[in-house]
């Protein structure tokens, strides 16, 4: 039946977000029992004990409303980035706080910059805000921070830099990401996304929270989904400028985070020394997957995240039809690359047979 009612003209060209493929889908499809999904850049392990334990007695009250300022995890966050509360910004999870930041200060028409290929949400959400979108390609896998300041217009509202980068899993270092901050507007909103900042191990990785401190127009993105093991609840925080928290406040839906995700992320931050074990072997085992990938002769940029990158270009398809079959599920992006999440030892070794295979057969 056609569509009957009128929706805004900008609707037909927004695309859908293609999630990773499950391993459910894929065990149906391909008639198999034992699939793994390495798709999504979840983390191989659950939830902290402790943030288990919390949900478990959190779980009578979900016949209430939420906190809606998380004032708990509000301040808890504020205690251990040494920030005032009022800096500090809870969401369901950080691609909510990048809608809110396109909310807060895109009108149609005005300009978001950004790197590409980068996050997949962030051209979605330009075109629900009816922005435009410059998108700035890479060089060598990493942002090209120079070509970024050059793109900037007296249109341009907000920039994304997300680093480390989703889906080629480089980083930008302190120096370059200081003096491109020095070269954006003050009046220009910079999103930092550091979804995947607790596996950066890169000696010259920025130091967030002194750029916050040094430009007002910068906000920090976090989120407990990764290296925390809390994807399914969806919460992550911004951190920025009082007077910029304040703004982005007002376009945020009400109750965004859930009772469970709050008590989860608290209990979670008290067991901060558990998730850096946890992000330590997930790290070891990245640097293993990585090194083997090179000596079958593939580019493996260094990476800085829980996942690799494979710039395979145009055999980007084969190579994830290849893995599916051998019940092993990659994220593809056609005709640019495969994103491969770092598993358990076991799943990565069945990587690298998948991987010795297309090599065999001249996949890649």
């Amino acid at each position: 039946m056609a569509l009957v009612i009128r929706t805004r003209r900008v609707l037909s060209a927004i695309p859908a977000y293609v999630p990773g493929r499950s391993a459910e889908s894929v065990a149906a499809q391909h008639g198999l029992t034992d699939v793994v999904k390495l798709a999504s850049n979840e983390a191989p392990f659950g939830p902290l004990p402790a943030a288990h334990a919390a949900v478990a007695d959190a779980i009578a009250g979900v016949n209430r409303y939420p906190d809606d300022t998380s004032a708990m995890l509000t301040d808890a966050l504020a205690v251990k980035y040494a920030v005032d509360p009022a800096q500090v910004m809870l969401g369901a999870g950080s691609v909510d706080l990048c809608r809110v930041a396109f909310a807060a200060t895109v009108d149609p028409g005005d300009e978001v910059v950004f790197a590409w290929p980068s996050f997949e949400m962030y051209p979605i959400l330009a075109l629900h805000a009816d922005g435009t979108t410059v998108r700035v390609p890479l060089r060598d896998a990493v942002h090209d921070l120079d070509a970024m300041a050059d793109a900037v217009t007296e249109r341009t509202r907000l920039i994304f830099v997300c680093n480390p980068n989703n889906p080629t899993s480089t980083s930008v270092g302190r120096d370059e990401l200081a003096s491109f901050l020095d070269r954006v507007p003050d009046d220009c909103l910079v999103v930092l996304d550091e979804a995947y900042r607790e596996f950066a191990t890169s000696p010259s990785f920025p130091e967030a929270l002194d750029l916050i401190a040094a430009h007002d127009n910068v906000v920090v993105l976090r989120t407990f989904s990764k290296a925390y093991g809390l994807a399914a609840l969806r919460v992550g925080y911004a951190i920025g400028h009082p007077d910029i928290i304040l703004e982005l406040l007002k376009v945020a839906m009400p109750f965004r985070v859930n009772t469970l995700a709050q008590v989860a992320a608290l209990a979670s931050l008290d067991a901060d020394d558990e998730m850096e074990r946890r992000v330590g072997e997930v790290i070891t085992e990245r640097e293993r997957l990585a090194d083997a990938l090179r000596e079958l002769g593939l580019e493996v940029p260094r990476s800085d995240a829980n996942f690799v990158w494979l710039g395979v270009v145009e055999r980007a398809a084969a190579l994830g039809e290849l893995a599916e079959r051998r019940g092993v599920v990659f994220r593809v992006f056609r005709d640019v690359g495969v994103r491969i999440t770092v598993g358990t030892p076991e799943q990565n070794d069945r990587v690298v047979k998948v991987l010795q295979e297309a090599v065999s057969e001249g996949l890649v």
